[in-house]
């Protein structure tokens, strides 16, 4: 198969996760009626609240989350690949983590993957972000087989970190998710130039489903949810801040061209270098 219909939900989810939940399945549907094979939602798709106190009274165990069967359920109902850009989730620890979860068209669960790398930053004038006060970050990376492409799976600040997208490439992934709830800074500053440069590095696909707008808890991020090609082109953007759906048909094989003219992903050395030990 090379021809592979896509379609991103850009969402502005708050403080309910029932009105989320619910916001979400009634995009996804409109997702699925472009004729979308695979869908992905934002990060944090059922619930942007910032304080954690409020936000841990309404976080579930992955087990009595109600969120799962019922995205599990419309998988199946609408035959697509759904992937959840992420949930928030308790952890045995008590801490939670933010974890994707990708359903197949017969509401399999098919793969999970917790975000790596924590948003501990101070981006000025008051806006400061410790996710690893809450947060258990993720250890292993996961490539899935999704809608008969392999799909390795990221969340946001991950976007960063260009060598967690060379090592799923080298896995076999053609197209790289990146959910996220970008802020508006770092979006306006990074949030195109990153994708752009992901998809360059790997030749791979990259697709961006975003959260946007002002929410109910004050934070505002950027938007703008995004597919890029594997020459670093942008194959679709959504340019409004508005919740909806940006979908496009996507050519698998242009990955393998984007490869063998730039066959980067083979020219990886082992270099000596600063605080490295040299070779012996």
């Amino acid at each position: 198969m090379s021809q592979l219909d896509i379609a991103l939900v850009q969402m502005c989810s708050g403080i309910d996760p029932a009105a989320n939940i619910k916001d979400a399945i009634r995009l996804i549907r409109d997702a699925a009626a472009t004729g979308a094979q695979l869908v992905a939602t934002p990060e944090t798709t059922h619930l942007v609240q910032k304080n954690a106190a409020e936000a841990f009274k309404v976080l579930h165990a992955p087990e009595t989350e109600p969120a799962l069967p019922a995205f599990s359920a419309l998988a199946r109902e609408l035959g697509i690949t759904l992937l959840i850009g992420s949930l928030a989730v308790r952890t045995p620890d008590g801490r939670a983590a933010n974890r994707s979860f990708l359903f197949g068209p017969d509401g399999a669960l098919l793969a999970t993957y917790d975000k790596a790398h924590m948003f501990d930053v101070g981006l000025g004038k008051g806006e400061t972000y410790r996710e690893s006060d809450n947060y258990a970050p993720g250890d292993r990376l996961v490539v899935a087989d999704a809608a008969g492409v392999r799909l390795g799976l990221s969340i946001c600040y991950d976007v960063r970190f260009a060598y967690l997208y060379r090592r799923l490439a080298k896995a076999g992934a053609r197209i790289l998710a990146v959910p996220a709830a970008f802020t508006r800074p770092t979006g306006r500053a990074h949030w195109e130039v990153l994708l752009r440069a992901r998809a360059i590095e790997t030749g791979s696909y990259v697709i961006a489903p975003a959260q946007s707008g002002l929410h109910q808890d004050g934070r505002k991020t950027w938007g703008h949810s995004m597919i890029i090609g594997p020459w670093g082109e942008v194959v679709a953007v959504r340019k409004d801040a508005e919740p909806g759906v940006l979908s496009a048909r996507i050519d698998l094989d242009k990955v393998a061209e984007a490869r063998r003219r730039i066959p980067a992903l083979e020219h990886d050395r082992d270099l000596a270098g600063p605080d490295m030990p040299s070779p012996t």
